[in-house]
């Protein structure tokens, strides 16, 4: 999976399509990734000591296949793909504007 956490994406499936956020988490071993904003559930809190139940509402995880990455320049979603600098570090950029990513 080519995403981070602090990625700027737009969801291109799904109840949420069309909305942009920032990756929070990225769950690699279930391939999903959590945005803020996009996919908010309701979640019931039970009692315990220290305080009362509620409903409380979270961002729940995503498919990554659902998500793709913003371009810095053009503002538009894009691919990721890879290149090597010139001291011989590999960095990802965007397919549309050649940007770096990192």
């Amino acid at each position: 999976m080519n995403l981070k956490s602090g990625d700027k994406v737009v969801v291109i499936a799904g109840k949420d399509k069309g909305k942009e956020g920032i990756i929070t988490k990225v769950l690699k071993n279930e391939n999903r990734v959590v945005v803020e904003g996009v996919n908010v559930v309701k979640k019931h809190v039970k009692p315990s000591g220290q305080g009362a139940g509620s409903i409380v509402e979270m961002n729940a995880p995503i498919h990554a296949s659902n998500v793709m990455i913003l371009d810095p320049k053009t503002k538009k979603r894009t691919r990721i793909g890879h290149t090597t600098l010139k001291n011989g570090k590999k960095v990802r950029c965007t397919k549309k504007s050649n940007s770096n990513l990192d």
